[in-house]
Parts: C-alpha cells; sequence; structure tokens
C-alpha cells in the first residue's frame, strides 16, 4: 500500500500529494485541504503502541500532541502539525506541561497505554512493557539488563561488558508511576507555528518521571534551562536528581548501542564504569 492508500483509506478522504520526509514517514495532502502524516512501521504491534501511546498522552492541560486520524497493521496516520521554531516562551510552558502530564500518572511502573501492546518499541527497536511494583526492580530488569543483552546479541557488547552494565546500582527516590513520553530526545518534541511544542513518536509507559527529563538532556534540547525551571516550579524533583541522570540515560544509550553499535555501547560503558 503507498501512503495515498493508506491516507486514503484510514481518513476516507482522497489523496491528493505526497511529500517523504522521513525513511517511512510522508506528509499527504488531502482532497479536503487537510494535511496528515503517514507513518509505516514493520510491525503491526508498533503502529497499535505509537496510536494508543498518542491517545494516552493526549491530556487536555499536557503537551498537544497530533490526533490519530486512523491506523491499520502497518500504517498509523496523523494530523500534520505545521512546523515553527523553539523560544523561551513555548519552553517555559512546554516544561510546565510536561509536570502535568507526569502528574497525571499510571497504573504501575511498565504499564503499557490502555489497549497497547505488552510488546511495544522505541523507534525502530522492541520494548517491553510489563506492569511491576516497583522501579527499581523493573527499571533493573527491563530497561537495563534487557537491553544490555540485545547488544550482545547486535554485537555492540561483549558478555562481560553486559554483566558490569547490569551491576550498576538503579536506585531513584519513591515516587508514584507517572505517564511517560518515553522517547523524549528533542527531535520528538516539535516547535509548531503555533508557538507551543508539541509530542510526536512517543513510546509511552508507566515509569520515572526523570527517565523523560534526563532523555530531554540526552541529546540537547533548545532552550532547555528554560523547560527544567518551568518544570520545577510546579513539580520540583528530587534532591540529587542531576546525579541520577546517567543512570537514567542508560536505558537510551543502550538502544542506541543496540541499533547503531559500539560508539554508543562504549558511552554505556562509561555510564556503568561511574555508576557502580
Amino acid at each position: 500500500m503507498t501512503p495515498e492508500d493508506a491516507a486514503t483509506a484510514l481518513t476516507g478522504v482522497p489523496a491528493t500529494a505526497t511529500r517523504r520526509i522521513g525513511a517511512s514517514v510522508w506528509e499527504v495532502d488531502l482532497a479536503d485541504g487537510d494535511v496528515v502524516v503517514a507513518k509505516r512501521h514493520p510491525d503491526p504491534n508498533a503502529v497499535l503502541a505509537e496510536a494508543a501511546s498518542l491517545e494516552w498522552l493526549a491530556e487536555p492541560a499536557a503537551p498537544p500532541v497530533p490526533a490519530v486520524r486512523g491506523h491499520d497493521d502497518r500504517w498509523l496516520v496523523v494530523d500534520h502539525v505545521e512546523p515553527g521554531h523553539p523560544s523561551p516562551a513555548a519552553a517555559e510552558e512546554f516544561g510546565r506541561a510536561l509536570a502535568r502530564l507526569h502528574a497525571t500518572g499510571a497504573p504501575a511502573f511498565g504499564a503499557p497505554p490502555p489497549g497497547g501492546p505488552t510488546e511495544a518499541a522505541i523507534g525502530p527497536a522492541p520494548m517491553r512493557n510489563v506492569p511491576a511494583p516497583t522501579w527499581s526492580d523493573w527499571f533493573r530488569e527491563h530497561r537495563i539488563a534487557h537491553y544490555a543483552r540485545l547488544a550482545v546479541d547486535a554485537g555492540a557488547l561483549t558478555p562481560d561488558e553486559a554483566r558490569l552494565v547490569e551491576a550498576v546500582r538503579v536506585e531513584a527516590p519513591d515516587e508514584p508511576p507517572a505517564r511517560l513520553h518515553g522517547d523524549l530526545w528533542h527531535g520528538n518534541v516539535h516547535w509548531a507555528a503555533d508557538g507551543r511544542a508539541w509530542l510526536i513518536d512517543p513510546a509511552a509507559h508507566g515509569g520515572h518521571r526523570e527517565t523523560d527529563l534526563a532523555m530531554l538532556d540526552l541529546f540537547g534540547c533548545p532552550h532547555l534551562d528554560r523547560v527544567l525551571a518551568a518544570y520545577r516550579e510546579l513539580a520540583p524533583p528530587a534532591d540529587g536528581w542531576r546525579e541520577r541522570v546517567p543512570l537514567h540515560q542508560l536505558f537510551p544509550v543502550l538502544v542506541h548501542a543496540v541499533l547503531f553499535g559500539r560508539g554508543y555501547a562504549q558511552q554505556a560503558l562509561a555510564a556503568a564504569r561511574a555508576l557502580r
């Protein structure tokens, strides 16, 4: 099925033109004047996970997300959001809205969005959403040890190196599960023409709110100081959260090691040694 076919079938409106904007992502013009984004996933669970994530994150006081127009076992179609530019005001409102999103909570650490699959995805990598009563045990098993083993399978880590990574101390303040975007690097913060920062491409689940904050800091984010200051106005992280950033970042760095190889594995090892 082409992007035009998918958009037509899932919106009920004929497509008139398409533009590729990513490896498997297209903007599609519709005959009624709307523009949508059609995204093709290789795995039906990945489609369902992203659709359920967007719907779960669509809280009135949270950062805005594109509306889901339709999906099937390969295609997800969402509203197009006109891009704009980062601004200090948008960053501050984003920080406050992110705090409100986290506060909406989740049933458990590792809980998937309602209707979302256990076998989900983070970008092109697999991600299991398995509910657990305590954050530390869940994060150690499903976000560190799991990806360390996958990195061994991918040839990015040796078994001995994986054991070093798995031995890190996993500690964080006792807080209730937060509703996370789950893949909150700066590329998934869409600065829009309406002057707001939107969330896109989520891998939502229940987790510790510091994980989203640490991921924003991993690859840099425009006006991050403004985002974090505004977040702290509503929901100050517990003391010492800056020292815990490398622990939370270990998860996405391991995902990158699985996908992109040894360079990220070296980064994960450096963090693991510092966290022992």
